[in-house]
């Protein structure tokens, strides 16, 4: 059986990232490099992108959320890993993005797949679960526990929490948390509900 850096691999070459950049972005589709997307967000650099997934070791047919999907390469890089037996849910804030990386997953022809707009004051996408693995592209103060909710039994969330990149399981007595390495996100952010003011700064 392919290890988890086999299948990532196949998956990266499977699923350019070219075809998830705005069309200025494109000709520095090569750069190991994060690359904007517009709206203060990027597309983050490839090898990250490799080493969150490898960590995540998404299985055929899992349920899987991926939060702040921006222009959803790793809703598709995800979505190529469950196969079309799982499915894929992209949770982005941003409407022009949630559109932007719709676009971009219907041209990849990964119907499993699909791109939500955040509900304010939710973090992922509760409705959906739980959920077999999470992957969040947006780096945290603390540990968010409503996402550590969404998650099946055994289920895996990684995520960069104050700079660290975590690597969380949710066991019977609670989440066993890993450690792996320092990282720079944009911060993970939900927008408050309707009539309440902004949060500053996540991190």
């Amino acid at each position: 059986m392919p290890s988890p850096a086999e299948r990532v691999a196949a998956a990266m070459e499977a699923v350019p990232r070219t075809g998830f950049l705005p069309p200025a972005q494109r000709a520095h589709t090569d750069r190991d490099a994060p690359l904007s997307i517009g709206h203060g967000q990027t597309n983050s650099q490839p090898t990250t992108v490799r080493q969150m997934l490898e960590l995540l070791d998404v299985q055929p047919g899992d349920r899987v959320l991926d939060v702040g999907s921006g222009s959803a390469w790793t809703t598709a890089l995800l979505a190529h890993l469950t196969g079309p037996d799982g499915s894929v849910t992209g949770v982005e804030r941003v409407p022009d993005l949630v559109a932007f990386g719709a676009a971009n997953l219907v041209a990849a022809g990964m119907p499993w797949a699909h791109v939500e707009r955040a509900v304010p004051g939710t973090l992922g996408w509760p409705c959906g679960g739980p959920y077999q693995r999470i992957l969040v592209s947006a780096q945290a103060p603390a540990l968010p526990a409503e996402l550590v909710d969404q998650l099946s039994a055994g289920g895996v969330l990684v995520l960069p929490v104050a700079g660290r990149m975590l690597r969380v399981r949710a066991d019977d007595g609670g989440p066993t948390v890993e450690e792996h390495g320092w990282y720079r996100f944009v911060p993970l952010v939900a927008d408050p509900p309707a009539g309440r003011a902004a949060p500053g700064p996540a991190g």
